[in-house]
């Protein structure tokens, strides 16, 4: 449990989120211990230490590969901290499932055989962001997660979905 975070139930009430306590002063995914500060979720699960404003749409792969993982990851610690109500425990199993799949699908699609196949596998990339934004979207609207605290992965998703379109038209051009 060396770079793991520790849970402390929110108090006698057992009706808040926990709170969190990072053990490490880094977590794998670059977060850093002042952002876990307080009770409640993180402050919204943020872009790891690197700069993602500055990637364009021609980032190297291993770039791309990286920040889906790290997207996957931020997804799973949003998904610990929902409320175990029916409804947070449903959403988050299907948000869960489309934004691992992110990352998964494109590493996918890096074997492609085929420009069709990158293609058709990159549309699997895209698909599942777009659920991912729309699971997201589910839990702000259903008042379950403060926009505020989704902001930033919000706007990773929304960047991510916008790479892959840019790869997929990018791909098809060249094709034809």
């Amino acid at each position: 449990m060396s770079s793991a975070r520790k849970f402390k139930s929110a108090g006698s009430t057992g009706g808040g989120p926990p709170s969190f306590t990072q053990i490490n002063s880094k977590s794998e995914v670059g977060m850093r211990k002042s952002e876990f500060a307080g009770t409640g979720p993180p402050n919204c699960f943020p872009l790891p230490t690197s700069d993602f404003a500055s990637y364009s749409h021609a980032m190297p792969p291993d770039d791309l590969k990286d920040r889906t993982k790290a997207f996957a990851l931020r997804v799973i610690k949003l998904t610990e901290s929902l409320p175990r109500t029916r409804t947070g425990e449903v959403i988050g199993r299907q948000l869960l499932r489309s934004a691992t799949s992110v990352g998964a699908n494109y590493r996918a699609a890096r074997r492609a055989k085929s420009t069709a196949d990158f293609i058709h596998k990159l549309g699997t990339v895209e698909e599942e962001a777009d659920e991912s934004a729309y699971w997201m979207e589910l839990l702000v609207e259903a008042g379950i997660f403060p926009q505020s605290k989704l902001a930033a992965l919000m706007k990773e998703c929304d960047e991510l979905t916008a790479i892959i379109v840019s790869a997929i038209n990018t791909a098809k051009r060249k094709r034809n």
